[in-house]
């Protein structure tokens, strides 16, 4: 199977349909990846084409990229990552030859590089990092650091309940088929500081929430999405998307009802705050 890890993209293959790039020697704008990986985590769960702060010249430059290649309509060359430009991303994933939660829409490092040759380069970019096991789950390196980051906060270690890249769960809705979702224990732990640990979370860049069986087919547990994670399935790139706007990361999309951190901030914003 393919994969954004190991497909190795030839620089001419790369060029074929890719549109008049600029000119030799002239210097490339930036895709700042940090920020494009923001709106398409926010855009597509907005009731309009609102953009987001911050996104809207990288956004137009992988849009661009995408109509010269035939795959985005020239209407939507507009610097909102909406659901348009998710499925023209997603057709551009699997003209690589990347399958599955590996052509979601959602752009990795590999594919953002190869659809900017000759237009762009790509600045501050974010990947997942490999796969290891960790308390007896599976989780990626990226997320592992964010949690030892928030247990440090803490003072405590916490209980996992189940990692990423676990297709197994119905009642996830698919959330933790792809990497950066941890479900957390509350066993033992005071309503004071269950709070205290998703405030933590949230300090580090987790979307997370305390989850109850009044909610859904689960027990008690707090529920953790890594904001930026380039690994992420449809579902949790949804539930980034709406802790971003306000919401509590079920299908009812209900008001958010977890600590209040501000500003939220992925990983990387994080660690350049310290």
């Amino acid at each position: 199977m393919i994969t954004r890890r190991s497909l190795l993209v030839s620089a001419a293959a790369v060029a074929v349909g890719a549109g008049t790039p600029l000119r030799a020697g002239a210097a490339l704008p930036e895709v700042d990846m940090e920020a494009l990986i923001k709106a398409a985590q926010i855009d597509p769960r907005r009731a309009d084409t609102a953009l987001t702060e911050g996104a809207r010249d990288s956004v137009l430059l992988v849009e661009r990229a995408l109509q010269a290649r035939g795959l985005l309509a020239a209407t939507y060359v507009d610097g909102h990552f909406g659901t348009s430009t998710v499925a023209a991303y997603a057709a551009y994933q699997r003209s690589l030859g990347y399958t599955g939660l590996d052509a979601t829409g959602l752009p990795g490092p590999s594919s953002l590089r190869s659809l900017g040759d000759g237009r762009y380069t790509v600045v501050r970019s974010i990947s997942p990092g490999s796969i290891v096991t960790m308390r007896g789950v599976q989780v990626n390196t990226r997320t592992r650091s964010m949690l030892l980051e928030a247990e440090r906060l803490l003072g405590r270690q916490l209980g996992l309940t189940q990692g990423s890249y676990n297709t197994g769960v119905g009642a996830s809705a698919g959330t933790h088929d792809g990497g950066g979702a941890l479900d957390i224990s509350v066993s033992g732990l005071s309503s004071a500081t269950r709070t205290d640990v998703l405030r933590r979370l949230r300090t580090v860049g987790f979307a997370a929430w305390y989850r109850t069986p009044d909610q859904g087919d689960w027990g008690y547990h707090i529920h953790a999405i890594a904001l930026a994670d380039t690994d992420q399935s449809t579902g949790a790139q949804n539930q980034a998307g709406d802790y971003y706007l306000g919401r509590n990361g079920l299908a009812n999309r209900g008001p958010d009802d977890g600590p209040v951190v501000s500003p939220k901030r992925t990983w990387e914003e994080y660690q350049r705050a310290r």
